[in-house]
């Protein structure tokens, strides 16, 4: 994951969460990168993005052209001040969006079932969140007329944001600052439960993604 320079007057604890993020290991098919933080939300703020990839099937001429099963975002806001909305000082903005099979557009706990992933993910890591808040949108596409050849999708996209709370990182004899990696780590697997891809945690129904 490539990292991107951290301002020379970014907190400590910005700086040791930052690190937490970055020594994350996440699961094979999850291609990880850092990429530019939005700037006029909070002082400090680190952006990661995702794509999940089809398993690896040991074919090369396969594993070459593999497919994209989901993708998403991860931004950690961090602002010293604790502002109100937030109830702490990270604030974690994320996004997840994969396609389903068509027939999944018109079930309607669909998004009450994303919702659910999110917090079975967040419980499953045993990562410490309040002030979640979020919204689960269907996309539904049909083409006409001269496009009525190509097949009907449904996508589903997941907007959410949380406050962590995490114990602080001990090095040695010192704290060292928050371990947020549990926290990536949940939008991982909720990434990776969006494109349908085994092991779920216990009690969550798998969704099949389709393959592009």
């Amino acid at each position: 994951m490539a990292a991107h320079l951290v301002p020379d007057d970014a907190p400590e604890d910005f700086q040791r969460a930052l690190e937490s993020l970055r020594g994350a290991r996440v699961r094979a098919e999850v291609v990880l990168d850092e990429a530019p933080a939005p700037q006029r939300i909070a002082p400090f703020a680190v952006a990661l993005t995702a794509d999940v990839m089809a398993p690896l099937t040991g074919q090369p001429a396969v594993d070459d052209d593999r497919d994209e099963l989901a993708t998403g975002r991860f931004v950690l806001l961090h602002d010293p001040s604790a502002p109100e909305p937030w109830g702490g000082t990270f604030r974690a903005v994320t996004f997840v969006r994969a396609e389903l099979e068509p027939e999944l557009g018109s079930d309607p706990m669909l998004a009450d079932v994303g919702w659910s992933w999110l917090l079975d993910a967040l419980k499953g890591r045993g990562a410490a969140f309040d002030h979640e808040g979020g919204t689960v949108t269907r996309v539904m596409s049909q083409s006409f007329a001269a496009l009525a050849d190509r097949p009907s999708s449904v996508e589903i996209e997941l907007r959410a944001s949380w406050t962590p709370h995490d114990l602080p990182q001990q090095v040695g004899a010192r704290v060292a600052g928050p371990d947020l990696s549990h926290h990536l780590l949940a939008w991982t697997d909720l990434l990776c439960t969006v494109a349908g891809l085994p092991p779920l945690p216990e009690g969550v129904t798998a969704l099949r993604a389709r393959r592009h």
